[in-house]
């Protein structure tokens, strides 16, 4: 059975490729109805900016290897089963489900690496499950405390759906720094109490108990460690790929205390794997994303056929620009 995938075949370049299926008996065969773009993995593998020593992900097995060109990427897949193999119940078909898979129009799956997706939920909101997950996990990586003042810095999809969670603490103050006068309203609009612009809160965010990084862009870590004060934390939830930028851990970071804590959503942190694992992680997303108003966080559906256009437009970082759907 043949179909299409999209692959990324160089730097700023993808392409639609023919890919085979084969079902076996046990899997099912899923139709894509959307599938939700990374702006923040995938354009670093859009603009060749991934470090290549490292394995895409282990735990996702539809990934090729490694990044390098040419690959298959993305992890937001959400579609109707369409077909089931002889050892699969026939009560997975037409289901509306969810999958880790790459973007491609048809993918077979083992049922229990799927996740039934809830009747009232559009394939296009279930796309993006992967980033409620991730600022799932990055709200337990950082511990909110009754009281403390927070700041996120970052207004993206995932800055946007961390601040929606934080919002539901008792927290002193939840404050967002964004550049971006749109995207300070959806925080606004997601629960913050109040946003700033990087320069005004240079100016004024010197004390915070605890910063959350999510910019993706490095040099914003270091307005994340100046933000806290003494025994302050610092969550990085940005991933840099190779991107680099001198980080100043002098002056009053020693002094301080200042704690830095990476949070990233392939694994758990130690201190919690007693009482969380994956799927415990992945259901609480699951719960929070009906709590959620992600038709506010998707400002673009674009066809399947016309990617490249996707890419370009999150490339460019225009402002009108926050969750880019394919659809299919």
């Amino acid at each position: 059975m043949s179909e299409t995938a999209l692959y990324f075949t160089g730097p700023e370049t993808v392409d639609h490729r023919p890919v085979s299926i084969d079902p076996d008996p046990s899997e099912v065969v899923v139709a894509t109805d959307a599938s939700a773009i990374s702006a923040g993995s995938e354009l670093l593998v859009y603009r060749d900016e991934m470090p290549t020593d490292l394995p895409v992900d282990e735990n996702i097995e539809a990934f090729d290897d490694t990044f390098e060109y040419p690959m298959r990427y993305g992890y937001a897949a959400a579609g109707t089963v369409v077909a089931a193999g002889s050892d699969v119940a026939d009560d997975w078909l037409d289901r509306s489900v969810f999958a880790f898979r790459p973007h491609q129009t048809q993918f077979t799956a083992d049922p229990d690496d799927l996740v039934p997706l809830p009747a009232d939920v559009s394939p296009a909101h279930g796309s993006l499950l992967p980033t409620v997950e991730t600022a799932t996990n990055l709200v337990l990586d950082s511990e909110p405390r009754l009281g403390e003042s927070v700041v996120v810095f970052g207004a993206g999809v995932v800055g946007l759906c961390t601040t929606r969670l934080l919002s539901a603490f008792p927290l002193d103050e939840l404050v967002v720094v964004e550049p971006l006068a749109g995207r300070r309203e959806a925080a606004r609009a997601m629960g913050a109490d109040r946003t700033l612009t990087p320069d005004d809160a240079a100016a004024e965010l010197s004390d915070c108990d605890l910063a959350v990084e999510l910019s993706g862009e490095p040099a914003v870590l270091n307005d994340a460690i100046d933000a806290v004060g003494y025994d302050g934390r610092v969550v990085v939830g940005s991933w840099y790929g190779e991107k680099q930028a001198p980080i100043d851990l002098g002056g009053s970071f020693h002094r301080d205390r200042i704690e830095l804590v990476s949070s990233q959503v392939s694994t758990i942190d130690p201190a919690r794997r007693g009482r969380w694992d994956r799927q415990r992680r992945f259901d609480t997303a699951v719960e929070w994303l009906d709590r959620l108003d992600c038709e506010r966080l998707i400002s673009h559906r674009i066809p399947f056929e016309q990617a490249a256009d996707a890419y370009e437009l999150l490339d460019d970082r225009s402002e009108s620009v926050l969750q880019v759907v394919l659809t299919y």
